[in-house]
């Protein structure tokens, strides 16, 4: 075989595989990524009411609160709306619905709320599909509040 061949196959095969080896180590973007928080989150606080990753929205942890006060209301019904509400709205910031949750955590310092809370919860919701959840009981919660929610959805 000539020699002229045999060393342009050589030099051809080099090449193959470093391109090859190129293509696949190439860095890839990032999702864009982005802070969503409501006008009446408070700033001082040293997080995100949400973090938005893509098409995955985290939601922190919330407690239905009274924005007046910064406590949760003596009654019950209207801390869960207050919460639900407050969730609702940060998923419409991050341009998503209720029915986007997919995985949703309650802590909840009475059990014996639960048929409480999701009578309420039910009602956000367009979708029979609902999120996976976890209801599990808390000593206590911050500002007196009886629920903290925390959830992650992904846009449809």
């Amino acid at each position: 075989m000539n020699r002229r061949i045999v060393f342009a196959l050589i030099g051809l095969a080099i090449a193959g595989i470093l391109t090859v080896h190129g293509a696949f180590s190439q860095v890839l973007p990032s999702p864009i990524r982005r802070a969503i928080n409501l006008p009446d989150d408070n700033p001082q606080l040293p997080f995100s009411g949400a973090i938005l990753a893509g098409n995955t929205l985290y939601l922190s942890g919330r407690i239905g609160l009274d924005p007046k006060t910064g406590k949760a209301p003596a009654d019950v019904d209207d801390e869960i709306k207050l919460l639900l509400d407050h969730v609702k709205a940060t998923l419409v910031q991050a341009g998503m619905t209720m029915d986007d949750l997919t995985y949703v955590q309650i802590a909840c310092t009475d059990l014996s709320l639960y048929d409480k809370f999701n009578g309420a919860y039910r009602g956000y919701f367009t979708t029979k599909d609902l999120p996976a959840r976890e209801f599990i009981g808390a000593a206590t919660l911050l500002r007196s509040g009886h629920f903290e929610l925390q959830a992650i959805a992904v846009k449809r």
